[in-house]
């Protein structure tokens, strides 16, 4: 399985191309009339926008409020972040807003750095985002392991849930410390404070979101139980704390852009965080894409996607936002809705600077309870607890204690670090896999030959070699992780042989750690005057090795393009 992820990876390194920056929506407009956009689809696109942005604007402010901001920048987050990714992206239907996953990371910047040091990350994030699109890393983000993702999600999910305490009970006095153990000692202590009627609307906004879920699926559910909670606090005068309460009125005008102010003392604190929320913008983005290619049956461009998503977090920042990503659950209400192509994220874009310009008065009235209440729910279904607790008892155990790990280094150190671990487990994983699948073992039907890693050949699969003469070979890429296992065989072989051949038919790419331990394999070979013959070597090892100047080096005859060749130049030198 492992061998076919790899050349995977492999067959995906074709070099970046003009092509693979052409936003989805330039497509409209394409000479071809099967592919030209019509009044018909602009007609679906329409409603889809309006249905996305009407979802939307719970959410974008829920986020931003939980994350530490405040109401209206969740909305600018959006309106502008929004609308560049369904222009300039890769995704047909992607839609691009605050979400969830960066509510916890949102948290810990604001409370390190404050609100400049944020924008600022957010739009250095943009430039680290664009750099991974132009780079081509776009195609190689899918590979990080599943568990790894899984793990550090659950552990959002619980932490959205800890952070929405305060508000969905009313406390007066919580801790707003974002270390976890900290906050419930925090919830703890202000227990005495709770009121009851918050908590009753924060009960009733989650009450309705399921009823809604279950009896009414195509309706909104998170816009209708914020309707339902905003009407009745108002009807019932209800004494609890709203938006405008604790916000004051959100603006009707939208803000110039600004240049974000970069404390250069702190510039390494900046960059990792800087870097986390790339990468999760990254993993998420990307993520979302593939559920939406799920649902059309259409196909992303992973780079142009993050080019995108880079010059969105961008202009968020300019304008005072928070940082932006693919959202999984908007996207999915899009196509759900009829979208046909990018031009529904901009109506959704479009559709929240209405709501700012004419209706914002409104959003005043929203209790904040309702609001952690759908964060709540948001909460649970980020934790897939069915899928960790599937994760854990079928998958080997070393996916279950990443997926561990990855989940207690997001709830107890903080998700900036999880992400970096995150990216370090993801490597290491592959890499012990990959060790797991290669395999260097003596081929050689000879007497006495002992087979020092990996399986046994299969029966008469090589050919006989003189006495003199071993053959060994190397099955799967020859990188650094199974390099030093080469340096011991010249050593443990019982007598040194005249000649030896080392048969690379199955290394689809060598390394330069493969290639420094090829190189002193050879130096070895010369010391105890053994010729070394290479044989059926691929295209990809053929041109490093001749770059590094090893295959000039060989005696003539030392590269030979088969086996039985290389057995022939062998009979030469063996006695």
């Amino acid at each position: 399985m492992f061998r076919r992820v790899y050349s995977k990876i492999m067959m995906s390194r074709k070099p970046v191309s003009p092509r693979d920056f052409v936003p989805r929506f330039f497509e409209l407009f394409s000479p071809d009339k099967q592919k030209r956009y019509t009044p018909a689809a602009f007609g679906k696109d329409l409603i889809a926008g309006v249905t996305v942005g009407v979802v939307a604007l719970p959410l974008a402010m829920a986020f931003s409020i939980a994350a530490g901001g405040t109401p209206v920048q969740g909305l600018y987050t959006a309106i502008f972040a929004g609308f560049f990714i369904s222009l300039l992206g890769g995704s047909r239907c992607q839609i691009g807003g605050p979400t969830g996953a960066f509510v916890v990371i949102i948290f810990a910047i604001i409370t390190r750095q404050g609100m400049a040091g944020l924008i600022a990350a957010t739009v250095l994030a943009g430039v680290m985002l664009i750099i991974m699109g132009l780079t081509g890393i776009g195609r190689f983000i899918k590979f990080i392991p599943y568990p790894v993702t899984t793990g550090f999600t659950a552990g959002i999910g619980l932490l959205i849930f800890s952070q929405q305490i305060k508000d969905f009970f009313g406390m007066a006095s919580a801790a707003s410390s974002p270390e976890f153990l900290a906050m419930w000692a925090g919830y703890c202590r202000a227990f005495s404070t709770i009121q009851p009627a918050t908590a009753a609307v924060g009960a009733g906004t989650i009450a309705v979101i399921l009823l809604v879920r279950r009896f009414a699926p195509r309706v909104p559910a998170a816009v209708a139980a914020v309707a339902a909670a905003t009407a009745a606090a108002w009807l019932l005068g209800l004494p609890v704390d709203t938006i405008g309460a604790r916000f004051g009125e959100i603006p009707r005008t939208l803000p110039l852009p600004a240049l974000p102010v970069f404390d250069f003392s702190r510039m390494g604190e900046l960059l990792r965080d800087s870097f986390a929320i790339a990468m999760l913008a990254a993993i998420e983005s990307l993520l979302s894409a593939v559920v939406a290619d799920g649902m059309t049956g259409d196909r992303h461009n992973a780079n142009m996607e993050l080019v995108a998503e880079g010059i969105g977090n961008i202009a968020s920042g300019l304008f005072g936002g928070i940082p932006a990503t693919g959202a999984i659950a908007r996207t999915a209400t899009n196509i759900k809705a009829g979208a046909v192509s990018p031009v529904a994220g901009m109506v959704h874009a479009v559709t929240l600077l209405l709501f700012i310009l004419f209706l914002a008065p409104l959003a005043g009235a929203i209790p904040l309870a309702s609001l952690s209440a759908v964060l709540i729910v948001v909460a649970w279904d980020m934790s897939g607890l069915k899928r960790c607790i599937g994760i854990i008892r079928r998958s080997p155990k070393s996916d279950a204690l990443v997926l561990v790990i990855s989940f207690a280094l997001t709830v107890m150190v903080d998700l900036t670090f999880a992400v970096e671990a995150g990216v370090v487990m993801a490597a290491f994983l592959f890499v012990r896999r990959m060790v797991e699948v290669t395999d260097i073992r003596s081929g050689a039907k000879t007497a006495g030959t002992e087979i020092l890693y990996g399986a046994p050949p299969e029966p008469d699969r090589m050919p006989a070699a003189r006495k003199g003469v071993e053959i060994y070979e190397i099955t799967g890429p020859f990188f650094f992780g199974v390099a030093d296992s080469l340096r011991h065989i010249l050593r443990n072989v019982a007598e040194h042989p005249r000649v030896f051949i080392l048969r690379m038919k199955d290394v689809p790419a060598v390394d330069s750690t493969g290639i420094s331990a090829l190189e002193s394999f050879y130096e070895s070979c010369v010391r105890e005057k053994t010729r070394l013959i290479l044989s059926e070597i691929r295209d990809q090892p053929r041109r490093a090795l001749e770059k590094a100047g090893l295959l000039a080096a060989l005696a003539p005859g030392g590269v030979q393009p088969t086996l039985e060749d290389a057995l022939r130049e062998a009979e030469r030198e063996a006695p």
